[in-house]
């Protein structure tokens, strides 16, 4: 790994300095929030890189002691130490330094569709959505359905919900694409393992961003809304759909509250915006797709459930796993989760030392 520059942590550090002797001076209450938000995400940068400078000091220091016949035995003893330390606070620093999407500290809006399969892909999403649901409750996530389709075995053909919590979006944003199993369904009579699959979207809450929804390019309709065969249906027209004539956009939520429902469904519209204005910008920036772990493309399949051998593999990295279960039930999902976040750093480190 190559050492990380010195005049791009000495850049950081002024910086850092410059913010703070700023917040001594200024009376602006505006400018002080903007200041503090900036100081609080770089002093952690700022305390890594200070820690290695000093360790690149302690080196220098070191070695100039190793010829000293007094001091050079416990100096190289020291040093050797030191040396083994040091790649790893160079590695601390250089992940510090990596390119920041706000975006992961946002919570995120999760959606499942059932895709080929027929009955047996909407109990895949139902599947898929209850993994994600415990996955949410460990971590200390809220989880709120915006909308959902259910199918008649009790599966969905589609769920929308919320997922609220520090850093949602940053865990889940590699979940999107299909997801494919391979399982005897429950109405399989013969025993033949068959194969469906459920595509998953995970969108960013698009808080703090500018997101501008013209009431002249929305569309509001409410209708009455019904569940699987005819259960749960609403007597009054509470359910709403809004159509973005622009984008094409189409967002529903039924609860039982009419206005429930429109703040919902134009949460939902918002986040899916701000996805769109995302992806447009990934696009243009065609050179930083080769540092993602995924192309964000919704059609690529990306993970496959083998019920039969207990097995997930996920195709990007090549990972498989034989713990299924765990992984179905949210408390082993960290580990695919981790491993796909520990690709996209290799992969965003190797490009940031190449382009020093």
């Amino acid at each position: 790994m190559a050492n990380l520059s010195l005049s791009r942590v000495s850049q950081v550090l002024e910086r850092f300095e410059a913010v703070e002797a700023r917040l001594g001076a200024t009376m602006d209450s505006t400018e002080i929030v903007k200041l503090s938000k900036e100081r609080a995400e770089l002093e952690p940068v700022a305390a890594v890189m200070r820690t290695l400078i000093e360790a690149r000091r302690e080196v220098e220091d070191l070695e100039a002691l190793a010829s000293d016949p007094e001091m050079g035995a416990m100096a190289k003893e020291e040093l050797q130490a030191l040396r083994t330390k040091l790649p790893e606070i160079e590695r601390a620093a250089q992940l510090m330094l990596l390119p920041k999407d706000e975006a992961e500290k946002a919570s995120a809006i999760l959606e499942i569709r059932a895709g080929t399969g027929g009955e047996e892909a909407a109990l895949f999403a139902g599947d898929l959505f209850k993994m994600y649901s415990r996955y949410a409750s460990n971590r200390g996530w809220k989880v709120e359905v915006e909308d959902m389709s259910e199918s008649d075995l009790g599966g969905y053909r589609e769920i929308v919900a919320s997922v609220t919590g520090e850093g949602v979006f940053g865990r889940l944003r590699f979940e999107s694409g299909v997801h494919r199993v391979q399982r005897v369904p429950a109405t399989e009579t013969q025993g033949r393992v068959h194969t469906s699959a459920a595509t998953v979207a995970v969108l960013p809450e698009a808080e703090d961003v500018d997101i501008e929804i013209r009431d002249a390019d929305i569309r509001i309709d409410t209708f009455r809304s019904s569940g699987a065969g005819g259960q749960h249906v609403n007597k009054t027209d509470s359910a709403v759909r809004i159509t973005h004539m622009p984008s094409g956009i189409v967002v529903t939520s039924s609860e039982k509250s009419q206005h429930q429902n429109r703040a919902r469904a134009m949460k939902v519209l918002a986040a899916r915006l701000y996805d769109q204005q995302r992806d447009k910008l990934d696009r243009e920036r065609a050179a930083d797709r080769a540092t993602q772990v995924g192309s964000g493309d919704r059609s690529e399949r990306i993970r496959t459930y083998n019920f039969p051998q207990g097995r997930v593999t996920d195709h990007r990295i090549n990972l498989t796993l034989y713990n299924l279960p765990e992984v179905m039930n949210g408390t082993a999902l960290d580990e695919v989760i981790e491993a796909l976040l520990a690709e996209d750093q290799a992969k965003k480190l190797a490009a940031l030392e190449g382009g020093e």
